[in-house]
């Protein structure tokens, strides 16, 4: 039977499990490494390095180094956050013809799902070379907040990489897949999934083999990278202080703070103090280079991210509000993502939920090993007949504009999912002959403050009076959170569908 495997596509660092005998084997490469740097080295020859050796580039060739492109995956070139990644990357991105960022290394541009599928066959190859076995099937994890646009890209690059993508599931509820496997719960239990580039929450009922979402919510533009972008701020303005220093503003040194910061990260995980050298970013009065020492406790990095902390709070208050839950019903804390082994992280979540968080599953294997108990199931080889259930909800409403700049709801957040659901509309122009269909995603009444994920025309309509034509919009959603809506001209049947993608140019 073919192998199917989890894989955790991550921001900062991506996995790989599969299930053998009802037991999850992580896989590690020919170094005997199991979590893999999502950083990919472009040399000369234009072939590219992914994973240890790929970082080893990064601060000596930066424009042929891309890191945290996950937070680039499905968004539109003109959004708040590519505009904002551009400043704390070393490579180039640029607005495609379609309205999408693309990247640029050595001249040549890639399109983002070309890049994630770089990491992803990187993850192909690994379990290929740990089973000695062909794989052509997984089950990739994408944030539970992630959008549709964000969902359908990440199959692309499944595509890319020659991966047939059997489910993509969102990576809280792979995380509590994990922890409840084979335990026999019932219980509510809350992931708070702390990752590279994102931050998701979600509170999940555990009934035996039963996993169902009763809440989610989340920031797909707050994780370890916006620490690290903070702490970086912090040492330049240490480092400006001292009128002795000329520091060097630009886009390498933006780089090397970022590396600092987050090796000072790591370190705080187990020290009280952390520091390390900067190299090349700044010299002296006298123009010689000064190598500069980035220093910082466990107190002054606590207050420095405090906003940034406070901010996960917040969603975790909106998802208990959605699953109608408070912090006294929750049984069970499950800490997800490389962030969550900071003590600070772990001891703030410990007193937001008045419980301590389970620390006997590792933070950045358990979203693998959940994808992996799924590709599992899917494929055919556990053994049980039925093997988990998963029970997701929808992270956003969703719906389509309407007059006088307002959104329509055809699907309310929260909602289970697989779902479907139809509302009716009439023309609102005499001698209408054609209707556009724009569908947006966001909570907000008004169009200009929700996401546009995409449009397109039902034409063909009957000439007459407004409102006396009839058409039936509807929306489904399937499995994997992708949107399929269908507007019908119910007198004369004819009807336009859009699956929506954003166009790709190869």
């Amino acid at each position: 039977m073919e192998q199917a495997i989890g894989i955790d596509l991550g921001t900062s660092n991506s996995a790989a499990c599969l299930l053998l005998d009802g037991v999850p084997r992580m896989l590690a490469d020919h170094e005997g490494q199991v979590i893999q740097p999502s950083v990919i080295a472009f040399g000369y020859d234009g072939v590219p390095v992914v994973g240890a050796r790929a970082v080893r580039q990064l601060i000596y060739a930066p424009e042929s180094t891309v890191t945290s492109a996950k937070r680039l995956i499905g968004r539109r070139y003109s959004s708040p956050e590519v505009q904002r990644i551009k400043q704390n990357v070393g490579y180039s991105v640029v607005e495609s013809s379609s309205g999408e960022p693309r990247i640029v290394i050595r001249g040549r541009e890639y399109s983002v799902p070309q890049i994630s599928g770089i990491v992803l066959r990187h993850m192909r190859d690994i379990a290929e070379e740990a089973t000695g076995q062909t794989v052509e099937q997984a089950v990739i994890t994408v944030p539970a907040y992630f959008n549709d646009a964000q969902r359908q890209a990440t199959r692309d690059a499944a595509s890319e990489a020659g991966i047939s993508c059997l489910r993509i599931i969102n990576e809280p509820t792979a995380a509590a897949l994990a922890y409840g496997s084979g335990l026999g719960l019932h219980a509510n239990l809350a992931v708070y999934d702390l990752g590279g580039g994102t931050f998701d929450i979600s509170i999940l009922r555990l009934d035996d083999d039963v996993y169902e979402v009763m809440g989610t919510a989340g920031d797909t533009f707050l994780g370890g990278d916006d620490f690290d972008a903070i702490i970086a701020h912090h040492f330049m303005d240490e480092f400006k202080r001292n009128p002795q220093l000329v520091i060097r503003d630009n886009r390498v040194t933006r780089m090397r703070l970022m590396e600092a910061a987050e090796k000072v990260k790591i370190q705080l995980s187990e020290q009280t103090e952390a520091q390390t050298t900067v190299h090349g970013i700044a010299h002296g009065i006298d123009g010689n280079e000064t190598p500069l020492l980035a220093r910082i406790d466990r107190f002054t990095y606590a207050r420095v991210v405090m906003p940034l902390l406070q901010r996960t709070f917040q969603v975790c208050d909106e998802a208990l509000n959605l699953a109608q839950k408070n912090v006294a019903q929750i049984d069970h804390v499950l800490l997800v993502g490389g962030m969550s082994q900071l003590p600070l992280i772990r001891e703030a979540v410990a007193h937001y939920f008045g419980r301590e968080p389970n620390a006997e599953i590792n933070p950045h294997e358990v979203v693998a090993i959940g994808a992996a108990i799924q590709a599992s199931n899917l494929s055919g080889s556990i053994a049980t007949p039925a093997g988990p259930l998963l029970l997701d909800v929808t992270p956003r409403s969703l719906g389509i504009a309407t007059r006088g700049g307002l959104v329509e709801t055809i699907i309310p957040r929260n909602n289970p999912i697989p779902t479907s659901a139809t509302k009716y509309f009439h023309t609102t122009h005499d001698n209408q002959t054609q209707v556009r269909i724009a569908v947006y995603q966001g909570e907000s009444k008004k169009v200009r403050n929700n996401e546009h994920l995409g449009e397109f025309i039902l034409d063909g309509l009957r000439p007459a009076p407004w409102g006396q034509v009839r058409i039936k919009v509807t929306f489904e959603i399937d499995a994997d959170g992708i949107v399929h809506v269908i507007a019908q001209d119910t007198e004369q049947s004819s009807q336009a569908d859009l699956r929506i993608e954003l166009k790709r140019n190869k």
